[in-house]
């Protein structure tokens, strides 16, 4: 049984360390820490439109959820997250870039370099685990045991008063997760993993503070090159690349990357098609591969 949340320690969210980071480069931010709520993405939206007697709120805020009683994922599907157990939070601001193509590829590198920076694995063995990307939203925690999801994400825009407002929702699990706390909702025969399983010592705080500066910059830097830039950053860690897929229409083929927009490269019976949007999943299923975990 859960303990009533009124019982539980206080978790010392770096509130204000986040502010003092990113600030400078987003005038107008705020950070707010809930101790729960239904999801902060429809949080962010809801405040974003406003309501009878509550203006709407377009300026950037990060908002942090101990807790989601109903967090969703891509198509409406839904989440579930524990105190402590998972780290859940949406940044909102007003973004308007030329191109909003691969923008979730690219919030995915930001958070993976973020809690596993490029060349980390040099430092370590050969078998420490590190942190894949999934196009077109997951990320993939790959041990010497197989492959499990890690987290996922979240991106939504919403236009209002000549304004356009983007929501990034990041859900992340933390401590290791068992089937006994989450179910499976399909076939996945595993649980999902805990970024435990990378760095012991990290909890949802810790990993707060490292990914959400750096995922402002990397936001902000999409916003005026695009994702051409990322486009390699992605290729290292494409746990796709030269895998048979399965799309959700019945394609099946080899995955060849992405695109220079961010689109899947899938090489079919038919030749190489790119896909923008999609459900792909790996053919066969990789062992130890799962296929829930985050929330936003």
């Amino acid at each position: 049984m859960t303990p009533p949340l009124h019982s539980l320690p206080p978790i010392r969210w770096p509130a204000e360390a986040i502010w003092e980071a990113v600030a400078p480069e987003l005038p107008g931010f705020t950070v707010e820490v809930l101790p729960e709520i239904d999801s902060t993405n429809s949080e962010l939206m809801r405040r974003f439109k406003g309501a009878p007697g509550r203006p709407p709120q377009p300026e950037p805020l990060l908002l942090v959820a101990e807790q989601q009683s109903a967090g969703r994922g891509r198509l409406g599907r839904s989440w579930q997250s524990r105190r402590g157990d998972s780290l859940t939070f949406s940044l909102g601001l007003p973004l308007v870039p030329a191109d909003w193509s691969g923008l979730s590829l690219a919030v995915g590198i930001s958070v993976a370099e973020s809690l596993d920076p490029p060349g980390a694995g040099q430092a370590r063995h050969a078998a420490r685990p590190r942190i894949g990307l999934k196009w077109p939203n997951d990320l993939w925690l790959t041990t010497p045991e197989g492959e499990r999801k890690l987290g996922g994400i979240l991106v939504e825009t919403a236009s209002g008063e000549g304004l356009r407002y983007l929501v990034i929702g990041v859900g992340i699990n933390i401590r290791p997760v068992t089937l006994a706390d989450f179910p499976p909702t399909g076939a996945a025969p595993v649980p999902p993993a805990g970024l435990q399983a990378l760095d012991a010592g990290l909890d949802a705080p810790g990993a707060l503070l490292r990914i959400v500066p750096a995922l402002v910059q990397a936001v902000q830097a999409f916003a005026q090159f695009g994702f051409e830039p990322f486009q390699a950053r992605f290729a290292a860690r494409d746990v796709l690349a030269g895998r048979a897929v399965q799309l959700t229409d019945g394609t099946q083929g080899t995955a060849y990357g992405v695109a220079d927009n961010g689109a899947l490269r899938v090489l079919a019976a038919g030749g190489m098609v790119e896909v923008t949007s999609a459900e792909v999943s790996v053919r066969p299923v990789a062992p130890g591969f799962a296929g829930g975990a985050a929330p936003c």
